[in-house]
């Protein structure tokens, strides 16, 4: 190319390209989602003759499976798409308008997705808090001893204790007493 572009022809350049680029991946997903429904005996053959890689045609196509024409963004690309390809229908459109309103890169949308997941690893796999009980005098000592005498670590006597007296308090709350006279 020996003509001289202007830095905005050849950025102009560039947007369209990217928008062919990003279109071609639809195209190709949804080209090969009719092939595998109406030439199921041929499909292979046609793969061959398009001369793509079988594992990026088959990526395209379960995109594009994914995503019906209605559902897909114009504002966002292929790759945005493929980042929530696989979350359930109602998270996919969750995150795809947080990408739009955002104006995330495909990198920010799964960074920020990968990130939400781990914190919520982090917080199903959290113990359960721990809880102070604030004990007067010497009562901890006193119930070491019972436990200790009983067999029993100390934490489970603990514990065991608690369910009985709470077993005990809402048997009574359930059956009222009756007096004889």
């Amino acid at each position: 190319m020996t003509a001289k572009l202007t830095f905005e022809d050849w950025e102009r350049a560039g947007r369209q390209l990217s928008g062919i680029v990003n279109s071609s991946c639809w195209w190709l997903g949804d080209w090969l989602v009719y092939g595998k429904d109406h030439f199921t005996d041929r499909y292979k053959q046609g793969i061959r003759a398009a001369g793509l890689q079988y594992q990026t045609l088959r990526n395209y196509a379960w995109v594009s499976r994914q995503f019906e024409m209605s559902r897909r963004r114009a504002r966002l690309s292929f790759q945005h798409h493929a980042e929530v390809a696989s979350l359930p229908v109602p998270e996919q459109e969750w995150w795809l308008d947080r990408a739009e309103q955002m104006r995330w890169t495909t990198k920010q949308l799964r960074t920020t997705i990968r990130d939400a997941q781990d914190d919520e690893t982090r917080a199903v796999e959290q113990p359960a808090p721990i809880r102070r009980l604030a004990v007067p005098g010497n009562r901890v000592q006193w119930w070491r001893k019972a436990a200790e005498q009983s067999g029993i670590d100390f934490d489970k006597w603990v514990l065991a204790t608690l369910d009985s007296a709470a077993e005990q308090a809402l048997a009574d709350v359930a059956e009222p007493a009756v007096i004889s006279v």
